[in-house]
């Protein structure tokens, strides 16, 4: 094994870190705003919660993207069942997170700024916050799943 492998596993392994980081910790905080009920701290944390995903996970995707590519071209194959399996998780988040997540919390990141002047959060909010909740924890596991294949290199 030569040493460019070895640095661009571990870019891809902080890139892996970045991301899962990012996106538990940013629905934690999310989550933590929410249940205040507070319009002022939601509408903070709603905003930051936009562009972390922004900064961090876009940033992270990259990083995994790019070194994941290289990896498999340098050193394994597209055809090795982990490779599908994890590449396929990841894939899926990134869908959920293109379809459904970064849409619903841009409406209600537009919904925070209207209710931190009114001090009023509609109902409509609370509904994207259940739809937002739900599809995130599958996004977050989705991710998990895919670290299962990458670190033991299995299709279970």
């Amino acid at each position: 094994m030569n040493n460019s492998y070895l640095w661009i596993k571990v870019i891809h392994i902080l890139g892996a870190v970045l991301f899962l980081g990012n996106i538990i910790v940013t629905g934690w905080w999310k989550v933590m705003a929410d249940r205040t009920k507070n319009p002022q701290i939601i509408a903070f944390a709603q905003r930051q919660v936009t562009v972390t995903d922004w900064v961090f996970t876009t940033g992270a995707v990259l990083l995994l993207s790019l070194t994941g590519t290289l990896n498999v071209l340098s050193n394994w194959s597209y055809s090795m069942k982990w490779v599908h399996m994890g590449l396929g998780f990841f894939v899926f988040s990134g869908i959920i997170w293109v379809a459904v997540l970064i849409p619903t919390q841009i409406k209600q990141a537009k919904m925070a700024a209207i209710f931190a002047k009114t001090g009023e959060i509609t109902e409509e909010y609370w509904k994207l916050c259940r739809r937002w909740n739900i599809w995130g924890a599958i996004a977050i596991l989705t991710p998990l799943i895919t670290i299962y294949f990458m670190t033991f290199k299995t299709a279970a």
